[in-house]
């Protein structure tokens, strides 16, 4: 069974919530972010870690292989600048991410090859759920596209799938290469699945789905529904489904 760590309960996200982030947008500084400190914490990531924890406790039902924890699934509101040109030190968005129990470093990114799983962005305009994997490491895409070269008709078939497609439009096409990669011929069955260098699928959030105490029902449902293409990309790279905790 599993239970939350620290018997917090999700109510839905405050309207300041979003507020604070544009604000953020306007004053992304470190003396605002830490006059302003006490403001994030309560509007933003104690929400969001009592979001995480109640839906630990539905992907031990749904999914019993994902999980997420505060410490894992929260992404982090520092900018890494070291490589940017904009110095700007904070995200001006929050979000989680649900892993495979194989995989570790949740959030963070780490582990053997990294692996599909469900994410949520809070963001003003632009607050979304999906699932799947973002541009995985070249040795991940590659395993990808020989389980596509393979046999990809069961991934062609869910995605195919009119309940999918209808909620969720098919696979994002973000970065999505012109041609078909080396290796494979432009008259391949599955040449556009092998263009993909990710494989997600998501929809946009509104601020009263953000708001409600309902959010935890309303992203079981859809990433239920997400679920096929998340296992089918773990069993390509190994990651099994569990029948249990």
């Amino acid at each position: 069974m599993t239970e939350r760590h620290d018997g917090s309960e999700f109510t839905g996200f405050s309207t300041d919530a979003l507020a604070f982030l544009r604000a953020l947008r306007r004053n992304n500084r470190r003396d605002w972010f830490e006059a302003n400190r006490a403001r994030y914490e309560a509007s933003l990531r104690t929400p969001l870690a009592a979001l995480v924890e109640e839906m630990d406790v539905r992907f031990a039902e749904l999914a019993p292989e994902i999980v997420g924890t505060p410490k894992r699934s929260l992404f982090r509101i520092h900018r890494d600048v070291r490589f940017s040109a904009d110095k700007s030190p904070y995200k001006t968005h929050a979000a989680c991410w649900f892993h495979h129990v194989g995989v570790g470093g949740g959030a963070t990114g780490s582990g053997p090859h990294g692996g599909a799983g469900f994410y949520l962005h809070v963001e003003p305009g632009r607050s979304s759920l999906g699932g799947g994997i973002w541009m995985p490491p070249r040795p991940t895409l590659r395993k990808l596209r020989d389980a596509i070269d393979g046999d990809g008709a069961p991934l062609d078939a869910l995605l195919r799938e009119p309940g999918l497609r209808k909620r969720f439009g098919g696979l994002a096409p973000e970065a999505m290469l012109t041609r078909t990669p080396r290796g494979y011929a432009e008259t391949h069955p599955r040449a556009e699945l092998l263009r993909h260098q990710s494989f997600t699928v998501g929809r946009t959030l509104t601020e009263q789905e953000l708001s409600s105490p309902a959010l935890p029902d309303l992203l079981a449902g859809e990433y239920a529904r997400i679920l096929p293409l998340v296992r089918w990309i773990n069993g390509a790279l190994g990651l099994r489904p569990l029948a249990r905790r």
